[in-house]
């Protein structure tokens, strides 16, 4: 029998398939989750295969985000999951991470609304606001119906955000807020934004419905990173809002960091999605691809690429489940998060990045995830800490010593 190249390119995509199957959990990791950890996991993943997969480079392609997708990702109880009441899921940190590994196996741009909205919007109301701000803003945003934001950074006040210059203070009953907030992601289509300002009795948060006026929300672009998302520059022009705006239960920056080290969890789990999905991506091209009369992944530089690829995203799945372990058990430093924010998202671009030299020439379009994950994971090495922040924030709980200014 004659085996034509039709066969060939068959067979291969079989033996593809059947591997990458084998070779996405190299050391069963799956085994240490439970059957209710699995079933969730399963359902994100075929989530994600069915709606972004599909569709994601033409999002990517055009900057969209699709507005959509938000109200099929309440449905799905993705949104605020971590929480408890309020129609918010109460999932475990390990289930919560579990759903930002697969929704960033789709897309960085994807899992951050769900980051933003549940980690660091809705958890701001939850864990600092009176019952009536819960009540007004926590069901509809666990639906999607409603869309948050939240306000820290600025032009001038990235890494060091006790240097912003957003100034809150009283006239009357009312707060009236000025100033400048940049990166903020989903701004511009929010119903409410978190707002971190300092005042006369230091830093506080402020829930501002969007409508109000004085708030103006404008889409950064043109960006190369980060497509399907949106972010924005805020600007606060004598913003007026009534007492019981102020978050009442926290002061200080205290407040926003809860709500990072929330944001950082999940991106822990989510980098190495993206990681998983290159690697997976360059796996499947590489026993397909043939070159010199035989498939690319027959090289032994190839195997090589490919198992440096296994070995850092199996440490990283078990770096990312240790730190949700700790978490749920209640004994999670903000020390331990970053070890593992700075490990993973670096370790996710170099797989990401390896994976499309496997990819050849073909690894610079749409066609394929790897070069569009490393972009994105630029973002998301930047955000909610730099590698600079989270390595002295290591450097300090190792000697004792802050390294954060000169004296």
């Amino acid at each position: 029998m004659t085996m034509t190249s039709t066969d060939s390119v068959r067979q291969d995509t079989g033996i593809a398939a059947r591997i990458t199957e084998r070779a996405r959990d190299y050391l069963n990791l799956d085994s240490l989750l439970s059957a209710e950890e699995l079933a969730l996991r399963d359902r994100v993943r075929e989530f994600v295969q069915r709606r972004i997969v599909p569709n994601i480079a033409q999002w990517y392609e055009d900057a969209v985000f699709p507005r959509e997708i938000t109200t099929e990702m309440g449905d799905l109880g993705l949104l605020g999951m971590h929480l408890k009441g309020y129609g918010c899921g109460g999932r475990s940190a390990v289930e919560y991470g579990l759903a930002a590994m697969e929704l960033e196996a789709g897309d960085s741009g994807l899992r951050t609304f769900v980051s933003v909205q549940g980690s660091l919007a809705m958890s701001a109301i939850y864990k600092h606001g009176s019952e009536e701000q819960k009540q007004q803003w926590l069901p509809g945003m666990a639906t999607g119906r409603l869309i948050g934001c939240f306000g820290l950074s600025e032009p001038t006040a990235g890494s060091d955000p006790g240097g912003m210059t957003t100034y809150a203070r009283r006239d009357g009953s009312d707060w009236v807020l000025t100033g400048a907030k940049r990166w903020i992601g989903l701004a511009s289509i929010a119903d409410v934004a978190v707002i971190w300002a300092q005042t006369d009795g230091g830093i506080r948060g402020f829930v501002v419905p969007t409508p109000t006026p004085g708030f103006t929300a404008t889409p950064i672009g043109p960006k190369l990173s980060m497509r399907a998302s949106i972010q924005c520059d805020i600007a606060l022009d004598d913003v007026r809002v009534p007492a019981d705006a102020v978050l009442p239960n926290v002061v200080g920056l205290k407040g926003p960091f809860a709500c990072l080290n929330e944001a950082r969890y999940g991106i822990i789990w989510g980098a190495m999605g993206a990681a998983r999905d290159s690697y997976e991506t360059a796996l499947r091209y590489s026993l397909q691809r043939l070159q010199f009369d035989q498939p690319l992944a027959a090289y032994q530089l190839t195997q090589r690429k490919l198992v440096d690829m296994v070995l850092e995203i199996q440490k990283g799945a078990l770096v990312a489940l240790h730190t949700g372990r700790l978490k749920d058990a209640g004994t999670l430093s903000p020390q331990q998060i970053s070890f593992g924010k700075l490990n993973n998202v670096r370790e996710a671009i170099a797989i990401c990045r390896e994976a499309r030299t496997i990819l050849g020439g073909n690894g610079i379009t749409l066609d394929y995830s790897p070069l569009r994950h490393a972009n994105n994971l630029e973002s998301v090495r930047t955000y909610e800490g730099t590698d600079e922040v989270h390595t002295l924030i290591m450097g300090q709980a190792i000697t004792g010593l802050p390294a954060f200014r000169q004296r």
